[in-house]
């Protein structure tokens, strides 16, 4: 005789401060569900007494993953259905909710995405930098090995770098990040959706400048403009076309020489090419 068919995980993407937010389908999901699996239990409750809903919660964080991440499973398995949530926004992104999805992923558990707000998208479109790119680096370490090391691997990053900060390091990140990255710019949002949201366009310097005048407070994300395409110099440049003039006195076409001396310099083709023909 077959066991019961294992149930669901749900991933619940919950508001990011403001309630308003809330989805229809989020109500439904959790209304539906037999039990729900919440990073903080209070901030869960108070959501669930919002939409006047009643439900069994279980406690699943950092600290108790493991033990709580195989009951959970097990209870899926025996049929029961399961919605993730974590404190705010969306679950599975630099929380442990990750873990539970490996461990449902490796079961076999069908999982429903419930998507909604999202501190990372949200700063990112109103930053004013480039968004068909990004690369979201969630929180620095606290140990500052560690934390220079991993700003040093994105020295060269050309894309558009996203990252989570508290208020208490801010200060220090910031410091970090113009000593590692130069005098880049920057946008930070705090609060997002919540009453005192605000969003703040700076260079890292000016950003610690304000900053070291208003104490921050709430929770940040930050978003930093990647390194962009090196910068050729005026020297750059005509030494490429003196190059590629002297492949074309050496008998190459016109349009061999500047691909090939593209190649080697990094100067742009139509450049080279503009600057031979004029």
């Amino acid at each position: 005789m077959e066991g019961p068919a294992p149930g669901k995980l749900y991933l619940v993407a919950t508001p990011i401060g403001n309630l308003g937010d809330i989805s229809s389908r989020v109500s439904l999901t959790f209304r539906d569900a037999d039990f729900i699996a919440a990073e903080d239990t209070r901030v869960t409750r108070k959501l669930l007494e919002h939409l006047n809903i009643k439900k069994p919660i279980v406690s699943y964080h950092a600290h108790n993953r493991i033990h709580s991440g195989e009951s959970i499973i097990s209870r899926i398995l025996a049929g029961e259905t399961c919605a993730l949530v974590t404190d705010a926004g969306t679950p599975g992104i630099s929380d442990p909710g990750e873990d539970l999805v490996k461990l449902c992923a490796e079961a076999q558990i069908e999982m429903v995405f419930i998507p909604g707000p999202c501190a990372v998208i949200a700063a990112l479109a109103v930053s004013g930098l480039p968004t068909g790119r990004f690369t979201f680096e969630g929180f620095l370490s606290t140990a500052r090995k560690s934390r220079f090391d991993h700003l040093n691997e994105l020295k060269t990053e050309k894309r558009t770098m996203v990252f989570y900060e508290a208020p208490h390091k801010l200060m220090r990140t910031l410091r970090d990040m113009l000593l590692v990255f130069g005098d880049r710019r920057i946008s930070i949002s705090r609060e997002m959706t919540k009453v005192f949201e605000e969003t703040l366009r700076f260079t890292l310097s000016d950003a610690i400048n304000h900053f070291e005048g208003t104490p921050p407070r709430g929770e940040f994300t930050l978003v930093i403009e990647g390194t962009g395409p090196a910068r050729l110099s005026e020297t750059d440049i005509i030494e490429a076309v003196s190059a590629a003039r002297a492949l074309i006195g050496e008998g190459l076409s016109v349009k061999d020489a500047v691909k090939q001396t593209s190649e080697s310099t990094g100067v742009p083709k139509n450049s080279l090419y503009n600057a031979i023909v004029r």
